[in-house]
């Protein structure tokens, strides 16, 4: 992560929270994370020296028209000092600050399969116990668990996996 896309992410939040749409703004760097996320061409498209920044400057305007103006005036000012490539950057650092000035906490999840509303409930009431902050869950699929879930929540984590208790099991075995 570049302190380049920190010191953006940072002067946007500024920008955004004087003028009452961090929030708004927050939607509008998900969806540009979400967007550049699901398209290797939109990140090769970002990144690549070859494309004019004024054909990429008329892109992402009009691939990103309908957000806020402070997001718009982001768009301006990568144009003016030709850093595109640092975009997606940008906005999970935006995403990140913008949680962390409302006291908004990552859960990471790790399953086996796509986390489903029953499993999501059942993590929540475990984050209860131990955190008293807003919570908002990342899902990461990794079938090596083989079932339960793996919660880490900043420097704590709950192992509730298969992988982990098998490695429990062993561990006793072999005392």
């Amino acid at each position: 992560m570049s302190r380049a896309a920190i010191r953006y992410a940072k002067a946007i939040l500024d920008i955004a929270q004087t003028s009452g749409k961090a929030e708004a703004v927050n939607n509008d760097m998900k969806s540009i994370v979400t967007a550049v996320a699901e398209s290797t061409e939109l990140k090769d498209f970002l990144s690549s020296p070859v494309i004019k920044m004024d054909v990429k400057k008329s892109a992402i305007s009009e691939i990103f028209s309908n957000v806020q103006t402070e997001t718009q005036s982001l768009f301006n000012l990568l144009f003016a000092n030709k850093r595109y490539e640092i975009l997606e950057s940008i906005a999970v650092q935006y995403t990140k600050l913008y949680d962390v000035s409302n006291g908004v906490e990552v859960a990471k999840v790790t399953t086996a399969f796509p986390i489903t509303a029953e499993l999501e409930t059942k993590v929540l009431a475990k984050i209860a116990e131990f955190s008293n902050k807003k919570i908002t869950i990342e899902n990461i699929v990794d079938s090596s668990i083989i079932g339960g879930f793996i919660l880490r929540v900043g420097d704590q984590q709950y192992n509730a996996s298969v992988a982990g208790k098998l490695g429990e099991l062993k561990r006793e075995f072999a005392n």
